[in-house]
């Protein structure tokens, strides 16, 4: 058997709404799917030190963090009665507000997706090499420490 290649994950800059809401679209003809599950990463413009963030640039090594991305996909299919998932996260600047994950899957039934989705979300969050530095409303900019 041939091991597929993995797909780049990765949009440059923020994930518009329109891009979302054509990935939905395009799953209205399958219908051996019942449920659907988004989860929508946004950029907060938190305090720190008495500085509001602006945006996050985020940057990764793009080859081993698809693999990862990959990885996490392969693994929550074997786990889950799954039908479809997509995976998209920004590289480079993405202001407070804007959306810079973007994680949907699919299944015949509801309950299997809600776990799935967190299972992908918290995966994502502690396995992929993906990093952000904040910047700040002043230009000043740090290391994004994920919590």
């Amino acid at each position: 058997m041939e091991k597929k290649k993995p797909k780049n994950v990765f949009r440059q800059g923020a994930i518009s709404s329109e891009f979302i809401g054509n990935s939905i679209a395009k799953h209205q003809t399958k219908t051996s799917i019942g449920a659907h599950n988004i989860f929508l990463g946004q950029v907060r413009a938190d305090e720190i030190d008495g500085k509001i963030i602006t945006a996050i640039d985020y940057t990764a090594y793009e080859e081993m963090a698809n693999q990862k991305f990959y990885e996490i996909r392969e693994a929550t299919f074997e786990k889950y009665d799954l039908t479809c998932m997509h995976i998209y996260h920004s590289l480079g600047k993405v202001n407070t507000g804007e959306i810079c994950l973007f994680v949907f899957v699919s299944s015949p039934r509801r309950k299997v997706v809600f776990k799935a989705l967190e299972y992908v979300v918290e995966a994502i969050k502690t396995d992929v090499p993906v990093f952000g530095k904040e910047i700040f409303e002043d230009q000043t900019h740090q290391w994004k420490q994920n919590t």
